[in-house]
């Protein structure tokens, strides 16, 4: 496996996601997770990601038990977070910080993000000292790399960058159909990371399975090409770019594993023909009027509903019922994501999932749409 051209330490260009790690009746399977994780580490990869938030803390506990407790630690390297909920003052950071450590099982992380920063919550950083305190941390060596993970404009990112030339690295959503999205501004966000010489961290890369599960006509554009999977085409696209170091790729099962393996492991960039083809199919999916939700949960994980709507599950539904005709949504919806959960018709519109949605969706809009869908 070659060496990452930004950061020696890292093997490749792809790196395991685990914030959609498998489960099993409410808990991270830990049987398939270590079996994913040695298969990874067998590949010759070594990079993990997590945040305290992900799976409502059952992510970092899953590292510590399933990748820090099995394997030595010169062969992974671990990122976490920061994360604006979890701390109140620059007093809250360093407890926070190491309790991270503890129930990831590790001495240090070798990357740390000031996670999901965009124009609002960077003033609570700011306010904080966040950006200091770590990089106290990093003198310490606890902190080996500092970087941020970005849902914002770039003016915004470029705003940061200028005030933190310390970081190191930049965690940002890339795909083909977000790249000239006007709301999320892949192409502009990247552009500011090169402008400042930061190497860029992908998440997102197949929009939360969006651009794995391709409507038909879409699906017929890549099978046309006779190669891989749709997965393969996203992560292909996504590492194909110079500043690009790493690659993120959420994995809930090994046949996923399998898949990105056989694409990220040799890698090779996207050719014209490929490239002509994703943007056909970006073409087709916007056409479609998809809700862009890559069902990262921050609506629901970082944001109390007070009405317990199952916001991403409601939005997952739509796109099947409205742009992928699947049959049974309707009856999924009332036996299953509102049986023990709020409707979409019970939002009373305090606007809290909005206000961390990095995607920046009209959510209350949107339920009110699939109410109607739903429950007329």
């Amino acid at each position: 496996m070659e060496k990452n051209r930004f950061f020696p330490q890292i093997n490749g260009n792809f790196g395991f996601g685990c914030m959609r790690l498998p489960m099993k009746e409410g808990e991270v399977d830990y049987d398939s997770f270590c079996r994913m994780a040695d298969d990874f580490i067998s590949s010759g990869l070594n990079y993990f990601d997590t945040a305290h938030g992900y799976i409502n803390g059952k992510s970092e506990t899953a590292i510590r038990d399933c990748v820090a407790r099995r394997h030595n630690r010169e062969e992974f390297l671990l990122t976490d977070k920061l994360t604006e909920p979890y701390f109140n003052s620059e007093e809250d950071i360093r407890p926070f910080f190491n309790e991270q450590l503890r129930l990831c099982g590790v001495e240090y992380f070798d990357f740390y993000l000031m996670h999901a920063q965009n124009r609002e919550n960077y003033k609570k950083f700011k306010e904080c000292r966040a950006y200091e305190v770590c990089s106290e941390l990093k003198k310490e060596g606890l902190i080996r790399h500092l970087g941020i993970s970005f849902h914002d404009s770039a003016d915004v990112l470029d705003m940061i960058l200028t005030e933190h030339p310390e970081v190191e690295i930049v965690q940002i959503q890339l795909n083909y159909v977000d790249y000239e999205d006007p709301s999320v501004q892949s192409r502009l966000v990247y552009e500011v990371c090169v402008k400042h010489n930061k190497p860029v961290i992908v998440m997102e890369p197949v929009k939360g399975g969006n651009l794995v599960n391709l409507p038909k006509e879409a699906d017929d554009v890549l099978r046309a090409l006779g190669g891989g999977s749709n997965a393969s085409y996203a992560l292909r696209f996504a590492g194909s770019f110079e500043n690009v170091a790493m690659v993120l790729s959420g994995m809930s099962n090994p046949e996923q594993m399998e898949d990105n393996l056989s694409s990220m492991c040799d890698f090779k960039p996207l050719d014209e023909r490929e490239l002509e083809a994703v943007g056909r199919v970006t073409a087709i999916f916007k056409s479609l009027g998809a809700i862009p939700c890559t069902s990262c949960r921050y609506c629901i994980e970082e944001n109390q509903c007070p009405m317990d709507i199952v916001i991403p599950e409601i939005f997952s539904a739509y796109n099947a019922y409205s742009v992928f005709h699947s049959w049974n949504t309707k009856m999924y919806y009332h036996s299953t994501l509102t049986k023990d959960h709020g409707k979409a018709s019970d939002c009373i519109g305090c606007g809290g999932c909005e206000h961390v949605c990095p995607q920046h969706l009209q959510i209350r809009e949107l339920l009110d749409g699939a109410a109607k869908a739903f429950e007329k």
